[in-house]
């Protein structure tokens, strides 16, 4: 199914996929979106939604299942508090990418914002990932509490940082794997940069092969790496604050 979404305003638009979506329309193709907030929020089971042009905020927010394909930018709060399903962006990506997700995937293809991950966490068994394959600012992984990110940092001038400061402050669970190095004064208090172990080394494989797929890219290119990971060195990092 095809929706116009040329000077629809989101209320309408999202009424409209919510119709499609109880009449049991499986896939729904968006053209001419731009700047249409919530699209695909709270929606749940086997869909798949193609959208053509820039989405507004809280893209997927709430999402339990979907697989979006945006072609085009994402706005800041794609996949905000998300429990499952996928989202690939075949662009940059804005900020609070994945706030407090506790399950599936979202790709961005080239950069990403600040505070990406924040708050991100797993939940029983699901583990949720978010990988960029350009760069991020400040603050990724801010107060992470499960799940991965990686930070391929690819076609970008090798001078600069892959990562902006504060990367992981008041991260408590979770890892960070970022391609390149990162200098000691970027990384918040609570986390550090440990070797890779053999179980890393699958993590990575397994979720950039799958990456590189999904964005027709060479996956063996990008695993030579090399690759360094952050995790945090407590899992109470404010547990001195508290008075018992």
């Amino acid at each position: 199914m095809k929706i116009d979404s040329k000077g629809v305003y989101f209320p309408e638009l999202n009424q409209r996929i919510r119709h499609a979506v109880s009449d049991g329309v499986k896939e729904i193709v968006l053209d001419h979106v731009n700047g249409q907030r919530y699209i695909a929020d709270g929606l749940s089971g086997d869909l798949r939604i193609v959208i053509h042009g820039t989405p507004g905020n809280d893209l997927g927010a709430f999402m339990d299942g979907p697989t979006l394909h945006v072609f085009g930018n994402g706005q800041d709060g794609i996949g905000n508090t998300m429990n499952s399903g996928k989202i690939l962006v075949h662009g940059h990506g804005g900020d609070i990418i994945g706030y407090a997700m506790r399950g599936g995937k979202i790709f961005i293809l080239e950069e990403v914002g600040y505070r990406v991950g924040i708050h991100m966490k797993a939940y029983q068994d699901m583990h949720p990932v978010i990988i960029a394959g350009g760069t991020a600012r400040d603050f990724l992984g801010e107060y992470m509490a499960g799940g991965v990110i990686i930070i391929l940092g690819l076609d970008g001038d090798p001078k600069d940082p892959i990562v902006g400061n504060s990367c992981g402050t008041g991260m408590h669970a979770g890892t960070i794997y970022i391609r390149g190095k990162v200098a000691e004064y970027q990384l918040g208090k609570e986390v550090k940069s440990f070797p890779l172990n053999e179980t890393d080394d699958q993590i990575l494989e397994t979720y950039v092969k799958e990456f590189a797929h999904d964005f027709s890219l060479d996956a063996g290119k990008i695993l030579k790496g090399p690759f360094c990971k952050l995790m945090p060195y407590t899992h109470r990092p404010y547990g001195k604050l508290y008075a018992y």
